[in-house]
């Protein structure tokens, strides 16, 4: 059973539009643009309840050509071993201000730095455009010295699955992978295929129809089941270590069952943590409650052993 902190935490984010006085949750046109202007907007502001930046992680901005970035380093960290981080946000928004404060999380818990990056975003830019900056970035970084095996992927909803599209896109190119790989609440299917995306749609936080809307977005219009977009649709075999977390009470649930039992029968070393109760990228919610902080440490604890910390 979930802790008592940690059902309460999901219930205030269940029921955060009492908060701005609102009896009920907001229904969403996101077939309209306007409106996912509207959802950055509050993202960005909101970027402050997961945390403030720790004194001693340092931030730094670099440009990789056109694409803004930010290396998140402990104090007196080097460049040498690298967490490079994939944000969420569904594809349609989520930014370095967003993720920083959730980044540093695993820099501090790790004593790893990262690269955090943005990606252009849909339905202005539309796959495969995210995928081709990830890619840019990560051959950077094996440009300023960085060897593949002192890399670990770590991204979050939609940069979970940008994540995953990004080994598979790797592997196909026949450019050396990262050591590992962390997904938490990853989107793999944008059919959105899965019972949890019905049986669960009642208890997910994500806004009512945002799955199928950002879908469309961003992949509508060249198909659901591209590999890259999709990582569920993909041959698997030949990935790194992955390490997957979901929610159990999230729509996304079976994103990630599904894609790792098809991960592990095409051979590939993956552990998946299913949180009783828990909700979509809880991890990133630590330390406010027992099930996040334990979800924290793990994956800080597998980045650390893949990179040789």
């Amino acid at each position: 059973m979930p802790s008592l902190r940690g059902r309460l935490i999901k219930f205030l984010l269940q029921n955060r539009h009492f908060f701005s006085l609102k009896f009920k949750k907001e229904i969403i046109d996101w077939s309209q643009y306007e409106a996912i202007l509207s959802f950055r907007k509050q993202v960005e502001e909101g970027a402050g309840r997961f945390g403030k930046m720790p004194k001693e992680i340092q931030v730094s901005p670099v440009y990789i050509d056109s694409l803004y970035a930010e290396w998140i380093l402990p104090a007196g960290a080097t460049k040498d071993k690298i967490i490079l981080y994939f944000h969420g946000g569904g594809y349609v928004c989520g930014s370095c201000h967003a993720h920083r404060a959730i980044t540093a999380k695993f820099v501090k818990g790790s004593q790893v730095g990262a690269l955090l990056f943005e990606y252009r975003l849909a339905p202005e830019h539309p796959y495969p455009a995210a995928i081709e900056d990830s890619l840019k970035v990560f051959r950077w970084l094996l440009d300023q010295g960085v060897e593949p095996s002192n890399i670990v992927f770590v991204g979050d909803s939609g940069g979970g699955g940008l994540c995953l599209g990004t080994l598979l896109a790797l592997r196909d190119q026949g450019t050396p992978l990262p050591a590992a790989a962390v997904a938490y609440s990853p989107i793999t299917d944008l059919k959105c295929a899965g019972e949890s995306h019905r049986t669960k749609a009642k208890v997910c936080l994500s806004p009512e129809g945002m799955a199928n809307a950002v879908a469309k977005h961003y992949a509508g219009d060249k198909g659901y089941e591209l590999p890259y977009a999709s990582p569920l649709y993909a041959e698997l075999q030949g990935l790194p270590p992955l390490l997957i977390y979901a929610g159990e009470d999230e729509i996304l649930r079976d994103d990630s069952t599904q894609f790792a039992a098809k991960a592990k029968n095409a051979g590939v070393d993956v552990t998946l943590r299913v949180g009783e109760g828990m909700f979509h990228c809880y991890p990133a919610t630590a330390p406010l409650f027992p099930e996040a902080t334990q979800a924290m440490h793990e994956i800080c604890a597998f980045v650390k052993m893949h990179l040789g910390k």
